[in-house]
């Protein structure tokens, strides 16, 4: 279904087990990040009226993911870490095409929200099954579910914007792009992305 060009190794849920506190700390700040996104979506293309209608429950939501990773943190006695610099999503920033119409800008960061939800979708499903943890298992499958339905929704506000092909064609220059970054990303320790 996500189409990603380069799947994750499992062998990533080893690592990532390493900090639970790392990669619970990680995670809080991507469902914060993913709710900013949201709003700055929003902000920049207000006129848009189906985008602030859609997103708008998806920021909601993301904070509530947000405020669930903090409570799991506090449950376990471990402490939400400072924010690091997110490289994999600057990295996706520097593939956003440039210049063209609204309906372009539009779409290209329709497209990087997307890919997000993707890849965070993909890495959750693996912690869902893999991760020794019983509980977090639950806890990463119910994110999947979610960042899968966002993911979709994304895909589809783009095609309301521009044509599916052209959406399907900057889809296919994301997924390539990503998994290039991917290889410079994969196995590093504590991190989602």
């Amino acid at each position: 279904m996500l189409g990603l060009k380069l799947a994750t190794d499992p062998r990533w849920v080893d690592i990532a087990s390493m900090s639970l506190e790392e990669i619970l700390t990680d995670h809080a700040w991507c469902e914060q990040k993913a709710a900013t996104n949201g709003i700055t979506v929003i902000s920049k293309f207000s006129e848009y009226e189906r985008i602030v209608e859609e997103v708008t429950p998806v920021i909601a939501e993301e904070w509530g993911h947000f405020r669930r990773v903090l409570k799991e943190l506090k449950k376990r006695d471990l402490k939400l870490g400072p924010q690091r610099k997110d490289e994999y999503v600057n990295e996706l920033f520097k593939l956003e095409k440039k210049g063209g119409s609204r309906a372009e800008a539009l779409t290209e960061k329709l497209m990087i929200c997307a890919m997000i939800e993707a890849r965070s979708c993909e890495r959750f499903r693996l912690l869902s099954l893999h991760i020794q943890d019983d509980d977090l298992k639950e806890f990463y499958h119910e994110f999947m579910v979610s960042e899968a339905g966002h993911y979709t929704l994304f895909i589809k506000l783009a095609k309301e914007v521009m044509p599916s092909e052209y959406v399907d064609k900057r889809w296919q220059y994301y997924l390539e792009g990503e998994a290039e970054i991917m290889k410079k990303f994969e196995y590093r320790k504590g991190r989602i992305h």
